[in-house]
């Protein structure tokens, strides 16, 4: 198995493992097949970094001409440290704190989406003490089923995330008395790894639709962020191609004069990333075979949370023969699993196994659980490999700690 021109088992060899290793040229492709797909709609293709922070993978973004997706004050630094400017940053999340919304007014960032009357309050308050005009919109919920996991839905009543319109027209009219605060946007994002169109059309009708509203209310808004969520390919899905979500997307918003924000985040980086782990041991029970890797749950916990598919295959080529295995890690839950009862060709111990599509929600959802060390990142360009995040050392896992003087006698 390569990355691009590498040997996968070259790289492994280098940094050890377990480790993600990533694709420029996969990633740059991605990003400009998606942007490319709605050059006709005054757009920005604002990434969604919570799918993959590293610094790596965001100065990419920002080389391509991205913006960033934010929902944390962490993820708005690192998104101005790697050179995504502010005014192509838009920031959501329904529990912003005063201080995160002080640096994201401070910052300049093109819009806040607001997601409660509560924040709307903080917002206010905060462009009125910092005399900053700020750029807002009413992140709303549209009530419309994706038909996702239940887990990553995001836009029905019993989730979270936004408000129900009724409640998000009357918010509008109070930013219109508001000083400091511009209605430059409407905001929506029903959830992730949507795999159909229907359910982004019907989101985009029911935001024109408030548009108009909106209107009648003497509000005029430019911007309609329509969130992310476009599906990958995990096993044998067929999500759509990204021309065919921007044909739906222009068809919708023709003649309307609107900028259309966009935040893809899984559908960029999800297939440009692989999990590289080692077999450490073949143990075998009646009726059960089970392949022991030095990967785990808190490296990816996808399968283990969401009960998530990824394709698992050897990173050299089999033998042949294949087997029916549970692949688990060394952590202590039942749950610590990347496959079960999965046909795999068989391997030796010290063999590699390469977990596919695990750009996405992979290292950015990792953890020190059993006291692990979070694993190396590489990333790839043609015929070079680099270390764009080193291997946690063990002094790591106490960085930060203190022992209170009464322990230390």
């Amino acid at each position: 198995m390569y990355c691009e021109k590498v040997p996968v088992a070259e790289i492994a060899d280098a940094v050890g493992t377990p480790f993600y290793v990533y694709s420029y040229r996969t990633f740059e492709r991605h990003f400009r097949v998606f942007n490319d797909a709605f050059k006709k709609i005054p757009h920005i293709t604002c990434y969604s970094c919570k799918a993959n922070e590293s610094s790596a993978i965001l100065r990419m973004t920002a080389r391509f001409g991205g913006g960033a997706d934010i929902v944390s004050g962490g993820e708005l630094y690192k998104a101005l440290h790697a050179g995504i400017p502010a005014n192509r940053i838009v920031f959501s999340g329904a529990g912003k704190t005063g201080e995160e919304l002080r640096s994201a007014i401070r910052a300049k960032i093109l819009m806040i989406n607001i997601e409660s009357e509560g924040e709307l309050q903080a917002v206010s308050r905060l462009a009125r003490t910092l005399k900053r005009d700020v750029p807002v919109s009413i992140r709303v919920n549209p009530e419309i089923d994706p038909r996702t996991h239940p887990y990553i839905t995001t836009g029905l009543k019993k989730n979270k995330f936004g408000v129900l319109w009724e409640d998000a027209q009357r918010l509008y009219r109070e930013i219109k008395k508001e000083r400091f605060l511009a209605p430059v946007g409407i905001s929506s994002h029903i959830g992730s790894q949507i795999l159909e169109l229907t359910p982004f059309v019907e989101a985009v009708r029911s935001l024109k639709s408030m548009i108009r509203q909106l209107k009648g209310d003497g509000i005029t808004v430019r911007m309609v962020d329509i969130g992310g969520g476009l599906g990958i390919t995990y096993k044998d899905e067929l999500p759509p191609h990204p021309e065919e979500y921007a044909g739906v997307m222009e068809k919708e918003l023709e003649g309307m004069g609107l900028m259309l924000i966009l935040e893809p985040g899984r559908v960029l980086v999800g297939n440009s990333g692989v999990f590289i782990t080692k077999l450490l041991y073949i143990k075998k029970i009646p009726g059960k075979t089970f392949y022991i890797v030095d990967g785990a749950m808190n490296d990816l916990v996808r399968p283990a949370f969401y009960g998530a598919y990824h394709e698992i295959m050897p990173v050299k080529k089999g033998r042949g023969d294949t087997i029916k295995v549970d692949i688990v890690g060394p952590v202590c839950e039942s749950g610590d699993f990347f496959a079960k009862d999965r046909p795999i060709a068989s391997v030796k111990d010290g063999e590699l196994l390469a977990v596919l599509g695990a750009g996405a929600y992979g290292f950015s959802m990792s953890s020190n659980y059993n006291a692990r060390r979070r694993v190396a990142e590489v990333l790839v360009k043609d015929r070079e490999f680099y270390v764009i995040r080193k291997r946690e050392t063990l002094r790591d896992l106490t960085r930060g700690e203190s022992v209170p003087p009464f322990l230390k006698a």
